[in-house]
């Protein structure tokens, strides 16, 4: 599948629907997903400017739902306004932002997959092996729009998790943080797909078999090596650009 087909497989996004009320809603909502996978895909480039006409032209829809989306993104930090001038997509994340966010899900993510393997129902249980079935077909898949469809489903995969362990406020928390969308812009590189499968799998099978030491293990062991993999992305940039690296 190459790039296009996954985006396209990616867009929800129905001209002519209906753009007031819970219709308007839904749209809206389809709209930020739309929009949030040209983020992570890298269609959409960090520091790139986008405007609610050419969304609008772009993707079939009035200028409401985009508006709605782009206000959205703005109050979660993904997109900045730009006074007279549209919207702004931020840079990348710096040094100093990544190794914040690495401390907080170390303190966050360990525990719900701990209170998962507690609580999470038979069919939650599935859904989390579901997910890694949809991550598996992805994870052999080129270019920037797969690698942003697989860290799509990265993020749903750890929101499963966090879903499972019935505890909103960790749930709400790491959701703010979009850590994955961060992450996934950082870098393209194969092996992290891949690696992240198999501690996924690690995760899962801890809280299948409902052991919360292994689960909280598993989990952050699998934090820990993720920071180690992207952490390599600012050294490289350390030595290209001591100055930006830290910027």
């Amino acid at each position: 599948m190459d790039d296009e087909a996954m985006i396209a497989r990616g867009r929800r996004v129905v001209p002519g629907a209906g753009s007031s009320g819970r219709a308007g809603g839904r749209l809206a909502d389809e709209v930020y997903d739309t929009l949030l996978g040209q983020l992570m895909s890298l269609r959409i480039e960090p520091g790139s400017r986008v405007t609610i006409d050419v969304l609008a032209r772009e993707l079939g829809v009035s200028q409401t739902p985009i508006r709605d989306a782009l206000n959205r993104m703005e109050a979660e930090g993904l997109v900045v306004r730009v006074p007279h001038a549209g919207y702004r997509i931020p840079p990348q994340i710096t040094r100093s932002r990544f190794e914040d966010m690495l401390e907080i899900r170390l303190l966050l993510e360990p525990a719900a997959a701990r209170r998962s393997a507690e609580r999470a129902s038979l069919e939650q249980v599935a859904g989390l092996r579901r997910m890694l079935g949809e991550m598996a077909e992805l994870e052999g898949g080129h270019g920037p729009a797969a690698y942003g469809a697989f860290g799509l489903r990265d993020a749903a995969f750890h929101d499963l998790v966090a879903s499972s362990a019935e505890n909103q406020v960790i749930r709400e928390t790491l959701a703010r943080l979009h850590s994955h969308v961060h992450l996934f812009r950082l870098h393209r590189d194969a092996q992290v797909t891949h690696l992240a499968m198999a501690e996924h799998e690690d995760v899962v099978a801890a809280i299948a078999a409902r052991d919360p030491d292994a689960a909280a293990y598993a989990m952050r062991r699998h934090i820990l090596r993720s920071g180690e993999r992207f952490r390599r992305f600012f050294d490289e940039l350390k030595e290209a650009d001591p100055v930006a690296a830290e910027a």
